[in-house]
């Protein structure tokens, strides 16, 4: 027997496709999909004990012979995120158009708002992409700058960044300054990074880009503090001669307990599919709603509607459509990600953060002990989030995580032009995990 994601009838010759779809639309409102809120309230999380962190570990199909330590690269989807994918593809399998008319707008939406609630920020501030770097690459592409405006960003940042950043140089001229906000990472302090940074901005920069997690050390900037000394820098400056401050937040989003508007950034960008497990392919872009007139738009938005409806209705598009990509995506992926913003919802922002950063205090504290293992990210918590980076005396980072691998624990390299050993516990990992990993990196100094 079929089993068929969308009953109901289907149309007789001579039928009015749009007066069928709205007769299935009101089928549908009796089917699972259609209970998609209009906001996304804990309570309609699954049933799974998830203040059991077992619990919650049993939550993703992860090969269980392995430790998973680089979770963070490209994570796994939750079971409420694979649900909703497999759900949606039925739909579009059976239908693809009936299924993409009747859902799409409202199941953006649903998107649209779990990342507002997730963020504590107003929805309509939030752009939906398909990673960090087109949202980078959207974000300083359409960036209006003056004649004679820079850019200053730091020596840190992943090559999205840089390479965003080179290539609106290469095509406008403009100016791209980098500065380096400590030489060891592990002995980085917050007054060193924030004065060095500081030191750098000059009375023409328009935009100050920097990365919240380095990815390359694990070093974590105190974006508070820099957003602090920026606004008595901005002091006097006309709105449109402002320094915005532009984050990349992917190895921050799921992991630390913030409101984004708390950090005091102009613009976060971040990837979904990280820390947060959302579905492969998502990402975002939030704007401060007085920076948003600050950004063009370059690919034209399908999204409209949604963004209209956020705003109550009428003519007015919220800026951020502007930075939401049009074209066709994998849309089953694109309205599953208020699935992931659910389950972190469910497991509540301060648990996550305290669960990670619990995880790495144990694995920093092994790692520093080894005589044959250098740690290379500061151990305080307040300059550090859940990647750990560090070195094996007499083995290449690759030979090392390679050496790892052979003893069942996933590390990975980082992917800069000096390179680390690199290990992230989180949702994915137990303390057993972590002793385990431990011991894998010691066995690795006894030959």
């Amino acid at each position: 027997m079929t089993d068929r994601l969308l009953p109901g009838p289907r149309p007789r010759p001579g039928v009015d496709r749009r007066r069928f779809l709205a007769r299935a639309g009101l089928a549908l409102g009796a089917g699972p999909l259609a209970a998609v809120p209009s906001r996304v309230p804990v309570a309609a999380q699954p049933k799974a004990d998830l203040g059991d962190w077992a619990a919650v570990r049993a939550q993703f199909a992860l090969a269980p012979d392995l430790v998973h330590m680089a979770g963070f690269f490209l994570a796994p989807h939750p079971a409420p995120v694979r649900a909703a994918i497999a759900e949606h593809r039925r739909g579009l399998d059976a239908d693809p158009i009936g299924y993409h008319e009747v859902h799409n707008e409202r199941l953006v939406v649903a998107a649209l708002r779990a990342a507002g609630e997730y963020l504590g920020a107003d929805p309509a501030d939030v752009a939906l992409t398909g990673s960090t770097t087109q949202g980078l690459g959207l974000l300083y592409s359409g960036l209006r700058l003056r004649p004679g405006q820079d850019i200053l960003t730091t020596a840190h940042d992943h090559y999205a960044t840089s390479a965003s950043l080179r290539l609106r140089a290469e095509r406008d001229g403009v100016p791209v300054r980098a500065v380096s906000l400590y030489g060891d990472p592990a002995a980085a302090t917050r007054e060193e990074m924030v004065g060095r940074l500081m030191a750098a901005i000059g009375p023409r920069t328009r935009a100050v880009a920097v990365t919240w997690v380095h990815s390359g050390t694990g070093v974590k900037l105190p974006i508070r503090t820099i957003a602090d000394a920026l606004a008595e820098a901005n002091a006097g400056r006309a709105e449109d001669e402002r320094a915005l401050l532009c984050i990349d937040g992917v190895h921050g989003l799921g992991v630390e307990d913030i409101d984004v508007a708390g950090l005091g950034c102009d613009f976060f960008v971040a990837g979904c599919h990280k820390w947060l497990f959302g579905p492969r392919g998502t990402g975002l872009v939030w704007g401060r709603p007085g920076a948003w007139p600050a950004v063009a738009g370059t690919i034209p938005t399908f999204d409209g509607g949604a963004y209209r409806a956020l705003a109550g209705g009428g003519d007015r598009v919220p800026p951020a459509a502007a930075l939401t990509p049009g074209g066709f995506h994998a849309f089953e992926h694109r309205w599953a990600l208020a699935a992931a913003f659910r389950f972190h919802l469910a497991l509540g922002k301060g648990a996550v953060a305290a669960r990670v950063h619990e995880l790495n205090r144990r694995l920093k504290g092994g790692l520093a002990a080894m005589p044959h293992v250098r740690l290379r990210t500061p151990p305080a918590e307040e300059l550090s989030s859940g990647i750990a980076c560090f070195e094996v005396a007499g083995l290449a980072p690759e030979a090392a995580v390679a050496r790892l691998r052979e003893r069942g624990v996933v590390a990975s390299v980082t992917p800069y032009a000096t390179r680390y050993a690199r290990l992230a516990p989180g949702l994915l990992t137990s303390e057993e995990d972590v002793e385990a990993a431990v011991a894998a990196v010691r066995d690795l100094g006894a030959g």
